[in-house]
């Protein structure tokens, strides 16, 4: 009765026997390994399906590591325009890894790979002369992310189809970079065009801007009334923060120039101090009687008019008497 428990050696340690769920694992696994065999079409798409769910797993993870970074750095000690750049190329690269791991995984898709691997040559030339402008906006993109020239958040002044415009970097993609104006409209620039553009950063170092707005008055106009009115509209406007003076800065044709010059916290608050400054002083000379010049022009007529009546006019009571 104790035999069959008992092995070759005569040891009482009982035999494994295979339980029917470990028999259908393997089973279940094969018949799964079918479905997504790359050797079939079907099975190409579901292994294409997976591909991209891991992939746009893989995105969001990036994402959400990016912005947990954010929270994280509350005195942005890491720039948020590098951070969303990276963010952008990792995920680029890592699509194009999925893509050449897909195409090596599918024989079929592998076989087209190394077919076109030999012409390499024709195809690199073909897809350098279709692509040279994205890839150099791309390569331009990394340089200004190296090199930071701005930040996002810094006010630009640039040249513009348009004219100067001055705009606050929004946002830097891998190929363009989008500048908000303060009527809010967008910049879209090029990556490649505002790397070789001479720009002028109004943010990098010191955020004060000093304004110099232009004041005219007249020559026959006291100086010393019109710079004190000027200077003293200065010290009382909220947004000045110093004012540095007023000098005489041209003697024009029909016109005294003054300068205000004043420090201001920030390029877009000094615009605003400078349009109510202007509107203030223009007020104020008005009231104090100096002249603020204007373009006009006197009309010099010599010799004798000949004036003659028109043939149908009425004959004047004197010219009845005659």
């Amino acid at each position: 009765m104790i035999t069959p428990f008992l092995n070759a050696k005569g040891d009482a340690t009982p035999s494994a026997t295979p339980s029917p769920a470990a028999s259908d694992s393997p089973k279940a696994v094969a018949e799964l390994t079918h479905y997504i065999d790359p050797n079939h079409l079907w099975g190409a798409v579901a292994l294409g399906v997976l591909f991209l769910i891991f992939g746009l797993v893989l995105t969001r993870l990036l994402r959400r590591a990016i912005r947990t970074l954010i929270d994280h750095d509350p005195n942005e000690h890491l720039d948020r325009m590098t951070l969303s750049f990276i963010s952008n190329l990792a995920t680029f690269i890592m699509w194009v890894i999925l893509a050449l791991l897909f195409c090596h995984t599918v024989p079929a898709l592998n076989k087209l790979t190394t077919s076109l691997l030999a012409g390499v040559s024709i195809v690199s030339v073909v897809i350098g002369f279709a692509a040279q402008s994205t890839l150099g906006n791309l390569v331009s993109g990394i340089s200004l992310v190296i090199y930071k020239p701005f930040r996002r958040g810094d006010r630009l002044q640039l040249s513009t189809p348009t004219g100067l415009e001055t705009g606050i970097v929004e946002d830097l993609s891998l190929g363009y970079t989008v500048l908000c104006t303060f009527d809010n409209r967008r910049i879209v620039l090029s990556n490649g065009t505002i790397a070789n553009t001479i720009m002028i950063n109004l943010s990098s170092v010191d955020l004060r801007v000093m304004m110099t707005p232009t004041i005219s008055i007249g020559y026959d106009s006291d100086i010393a009334k019109a710079r004190a009115i000027v200077l003293e509209l200065a010290h009382a406007h909220d947004d000045v923060v110093e004012v540095v003076g007023c000098p005489v800065v041209n003697l024009g044709p029909s016109s005294v120039d003054l300068s205000l010059r004043a420090w201001c916290t920030d390029s877009a608050t000094a615009m605003g101090a400078e349009h109510d400054l202007l509107e203030q002083i223009k007020c104020r000379f008005d009231a104090a009687g100096i002249e603020i010049p204007y373009a006009y022009q006197n009309v010099v007529m010599s010799g004798t008019l000949a004036t003659t009546a028109p043939a149908d006019a009425e004959p004047t009571p004197k010219d009845e008497q005659d």
